[in-house]
């Protein structure tokens, strides 16, 4: 790196690792300390800390500050979210001192802010840098000790007292070893597994857990086994109020690695540091790494190299973007075998958005439109969200789809054993939006489709859902051997005490049975159904992906809800995956793609929804999901996005639209 490149940086949060950085800034060959932001800037204790520094009243008006253009986030772990996004919307470059975020999918948003931005965002294990720990991974590609068949490694230490105010207790600060220093020796491990494989990292097949959650509720000594490919095992372990060795141990078929203190390398002020090698005989090596640079300096560097290149992270060693969401969807294992869930994590304190912003729309990329039955507007399409395992781990992408429009939130009562309506329940509960959203809820799912278990399903469904309607409902399977008429008459009843206020109708429902239906209510005065949940996309299903399963895809299908103008909320609407780029025709891994798409007429369909996509600038997936949307009539289909990018990249969609011409050219089959 050349010396003429420089990078003016700032510090949000003035603590003691803040102290640490801003002694290796000191010493970096790219950065200088120019600010810091504070919520107490007449501290006296700021100036022999941060010397020469601008001290800024608030977080704000650091970022506020055209002369920084990088910041360093040593708050609290609970707002590193906020002030990573806002760093990056505001231009600035960004270290965030570990972990980048209280999970995995926390730190997933804040990347795909920096993303957007075109800013760097790096995690700050300042470890990952320094030359002993390149030169770690090195003796362990070169095989000193044989095969590694085993890592162990701690790190943990013993306050002098409990105090359940202070950071390292406090439930509201997201206290406990795991997140402060079990982050480490994860990372740590994994890095080794990495080196066996010749790779950056590797993740675990297995974690299991273990923690003593104290008075306070966090993790005062904790554990971890970690089960790698290859036959590798790793035992972790952090602690807070327990001393441990903290010496690194790695065994190999011939012989062992210690190093002690591995997190401080050659020292914070440098010094040298010392990987002690123990042969299978007996015999002893010390591989001594001297480094007179300060333990923070590295991290400083290589932010301002990544910079300088172009490059929006790390590189390895150093914390690459997936690296630092391995490494916390390891912790998230960790804390969840634990039973370990902060307060500030459930709905009643997280009433804002991971930006600390009252929840609102703030564009109209997914617009909305009117259906039969349904008093309100209804968004383009609906999302599912049933994979994300806590109401903390849900609300981000909840949050986005929101404030981008979205108003359809598609559930059920048998998903995850009501996991996913008791997410939702606390989202709206604490976003104050219930109004304002439309709840599809689904019940009578195989092999409980009977009409006596609706009511029952739908009183336990509201009361997870913390609300006494939903907005549109579901038989979630069909059951032909019951006379249609005896649904007809639960669903309503149910409308008719007010528990459902908009359409319903049948999920995976034939033509046949819901033409019975609507006789029959018309026929008897009931309510008819007016909704169906069907499988539509361009791909045909083969073969129904779960028992069941029925596909509204064929010219009949077509015909019929052309005729009828019932609303179809079309599930796999853009075929599981199909027309992503990982679908083509050698890669058969994953064996329910090949069951149920991969057919001639499918790839064939594939091949043009490439070339639309080619013309349009956009990809295959893109032009699949505008195909939905352009049908003569209306559907709803959902969408599973499971992370922010997989989010906007399915909304880029909603800006293509395709002509009737444009439709039947993708459907047509060789010779037509």
């Amino acid at each position: 790196m050349t010396a003429a490149f420089h990078l003016r940086w700032g510090i949000i949060g003035p603590g003691t690792i803040a102290r640490a950085f801003a002694s290796g800034l000191a010493d970096t060959r790219t950065g200088q300390l120019m600010a810091i932001g504070t919520r107490n800037p007449g501290n006296p204790a700021l100036a022999e800390h941060f010397p020469g520094a601008r001290v800024h009243h608030g977080y704000e008006a650091l970022l506020a500050d055209p002369d920084i253009d990088a910041v360093y986030i040593a708050t609290p772990h609970p707002s590193h979210a906020e002030w990573a996004i806002k760093a990056a919307e505001a231009g600035k470059h960004v270290i965030v001192e570990k972990p980048m975020g209280l999970t995995a999918f926390e730190a997933d948003a804040i990347i795909h802010a920096a993303r957007k931005a075109g800013t760097f965002i790096g995690e700050g294990y300042m470890y990952r840098l320094h030359p002993q720990t390149i030169r770690l991974a090195e003796l362990i590609r070169e095989g000193v000790i044989g095969e590694v068949r085993m890592i162990k490694s701690g790190f943990g230490f013993a306050m002098p007292r409990f105090d359940p105010e202070h950071r390292l207790y406090a439930n509201h600060l997201a206290g406990g070893g795991i997140l402060d220093v079990g982050g480490y020796p994860v990372s740590m491990a994994r890095l080794i597994a990495g080196s066996v494989q010749g790779k950056a990292f590797a993740e675990p097949d297995k974690v299991m857990g273990a923690a003593h959650l104290g008075q306070s509720g966090v993790d005062e000594w904790a554990s971890a086994i970690l089960q790698f490919p290859g036959g590798i095992i790793a035992e972790v372990s952090c602690s807070v109020s327990l001393q441990q060795d903290n010496v690194l141990r790695i065994y190999g078929t011939n012989g062992r690695i210690e190093v002690a203190d591995f997190w401080f390398a050659s020292g914070r002020q440098g010094g040298t540091g010392r990987i002690e090698i123990v042969k299978a005989d007996g015999a002893r090596e010390t591989v001594a790494v001297e480094e007179p640079r300060h333990l923070y300096s590295f991290e400083a560097d290589a932010a301002a190299e990544a910079i300088r290149a172009g490059r929006q992270e790390f590189s390895p060693p150093g914390m690459t973007w997936d690296d630092t969401l391995g490494n916390l969807k390891v912790l998230d294992k960790w804390r969840a075998a634990a039973g370990l869930e902060y307060e500030i994590e459930k709905p009643a304190l997280r009433t804002r958005t991971l930006k600390g912003e009252k929840l609102e729309r703030r564009s109209e990329i997914i617009g909305t439109r009117m259906i039969a039955g349904l008093k309100k507007p209804i968004s383009q399409v609906a999302l599912g969200f049933e994979d994300f395992p806590t109401f903390a781990a849900a609300a981000p992408l909840l949050d986005a789809f929101f404030e981008k429009g979205g108003n359809a939130f598609d559930t059920a009562w048998i998903y995850h054993s009501g996991r996913c309506e008791r997410v939702f329940g606390g989202w709206v509960e604490s976003r104050g939006v219930r109004d304002e959203v439309v709840l599809i809820g689904k019940g009578a799912h195989s092999p409980l489709t009977y009409p006596e278990v609706i009511g029952r399903q739908l009183t336990e469904s509201l009361e997870r859902l913390k609300t006494d309607h939903v907005d549109v409902y579901f038989m979630h399977r069909d059951n032909p051997d019951v006379p249609v008429d005896e649904f007809v008459d639960a669903m309503d009843a149910e409308v008719k005490a007010g528990r459902i206020r908009g359409p319903f109708g049948g999920s995976n429902w034939t033509r046949e049975r819901m033409d019975a239906a609507i006789e029959y209510a018309q026929r008897t005065g009931k309510t008819p159904p007016m909704a169906l949940s069907n499988n539509f996309s361009l791909a045909e299903m083969l073969d129904p992906i779960w028992a069941g399963c029925v596909a509204a895809l064929d010219e009949a299908w077509r015909a019929w809800l052309e005729e009828r103008q019932v609303t179809n909320f079309a599930w796999s609407s853009q075929g599981r995956g199909f027309f992503t780029e990982r679908a083509g025709r050698d890669k058969r891994d994953n064996k329910e793609l090949v069951r149920v798409w991969y057919s001639d007429k499918n790839f064939e369909r594939r091949d043009r929804a490439v070339e639309m996509a080619e013309r349009l600038g956009c990809r295959p997936i893109h032009v699949a999901l505008a195909y939905v949307l352009s049908q003569p009539f209306p559907v709803v289909p959902l969408i599973g996005p499971r992370t922010m990018a997989e989010l906007d990249d399915s909304l880029r969609a909603l800006d293509i639209n395709l002509s009737p011409e444009d439709v039947r050219w993708l459907e047509a089959e060789s010779g037509n």
